[in-house]
């Protein structure tokens, strides 16, 4: 078997022994006589299933009894628009813009009431996190929204901004489970399961009860979050597979001893690529230090032709996806809980001996 370091920013890699696991099950789960692909997502077994995934969630997350798990589908870019139809009380909202995707949910957040953009990191190419204070937000906004790790730019939100008694939605697509978060601080978490926790096609949505049931007439029935609530994620069928493999990736990470152990080894992983970086001159790290990813490291050389002869020697020496988004160019390297640290360390070898061999 000749497996690759998959540095892509998602679909992303999943952990050896979880894919072991599937596939041991692939064919016939238990004793079912059938695939997880195959059963009825009615039937007791698959009941079993989903309500254990969501209690592992609950578990890794130590997620209040007051919140709702929602296993839904449609990315988390179809919480864009699910966000404002159901949160828009008065129809106003406040969001922050620091990366391509809070600025499209913002987009699209505008369509649905008065939408204000407090502050933006776009000024310098999205490179950091504005500092906010309470009194940034206005006091009658019905939601604050961030993106709270920005995988195409490589930053990260290093607090917690201070809402006060405005509910505080975050996008945690590329870093949820990646680590401890203190899930009483947001009304409404959202993230896509394709960069650490599932296959691609699962959204988890986790929303305090007390923010259900305010959707606007109009919200189509498929993104009221309340009907999803109330059928258990089970109003149409679920992506039922995809579910499955999360269940599986959540219980090998409380396995490992829970999130803080995964904080443990994620820090020490990106701890060696940021590293080499910051003490060498031919790579420059393009996210300011202090808003560093622990999940996305983005970096260029300063010239755009070694940028492109990197990745194609990179992609043929088995790191692959490490051309960085096609908006702003450079290298990215996804380093998600399932990447190894061998891989990481394998990289920076790789990065030594190609600025050794082409001396700018």
């Amino acid at each position: 078997m000749n497996r690759v370091y998959n540095f892509s920013a998602g679909p992303s890699m999943l952990p050896m022994s979880v894919l072991e696991k599937a596939a041991s099950e692939l064919i016939c789960y238990e004793d079912s006589g059938m695939s997880v692909m195959e059963m009825s997502h009615r039937s007791p077994v698959y009941d079993k299933i989903i309500t254990s995934a969501q209690a592992s969630l609950r578990k890794l997350m130590n997620i209040p009894d007051n919140y709702k798990v929602l296993f839904l589908q449609g990315g988390a870019s179809t919480q864009f628009a699910a966000v404002p139809l159901n949160l828009m009380k008065t129809g106003k909202a406040d969001y922050v813009i620091t990366g391509q995707f809070s600025k499209k949910a913002y987009q699209e957040a505008k369509k649905y009431g008065d939408v204000r953009l407090v502050a933006s990191s776009e000024d310098q190419n999205n490179t950091y996190i504005p500092k906010l204070t309470k009194d940034d937000f206005r006091p009658d906004a019905d939601y604050v929204h961030i993106c709270f790790n920005n995988t195409i730019y490589g930053t990260k939100w290093n607090y917690i901004p201070d809402t006060g008694d405005i509910p505080l939605v975050a996008d945690l697509s590329s870093c949820i489970i990646s680590e401890p978060i203190d899930v009483s601080k947001f009304g409404v978490i959202y993230a896509g399961a394709q960069k650490n926790m599932a296959p691609a096609g699962l959204t988890v949505v986790i929303i305090r009860e007390d923010l259900l049931g305010f959707a606007k007439p109009e919200t189509p029935a498929m993104l009221d979050y309340k009907i999803m609530a109330d059928n258990d994620s089970m109003y149409n069928t679920p992506p039922c597979y995809c579910i499955y493999m999360a269940g599986l990736v959540y219980d090998w990470i409380l396995g490992m001893g829970g999130l803080e152990e995964m904080k443990k080894y994620n820090e020490k992983k990106c701890a060696v690529l940021y590293n080499y970086l910051d003490e060498q001159d031919y790579y420059i790290a393009a996210a300011q230090k202090d808003y560093r990813s622990m999940m996305n490291v983005t970096f260029v050389t300063g010239n755009e032709e070694l940028d492109k002869k990197f990745a194609k020697e990179a992609d043929a020496a088995g790191f692959k996806n490490l051309k960085g988004h096609r908006s702003v160019g450079g290298m990215r390297a996804s380093i998600y809980n399932a990447m190894p640290i061998e891989g990481v360390e394998k990289l920076v070898e790789f990065m030594k001996d190609f600025a050794k061999a082409n001396p700018k």
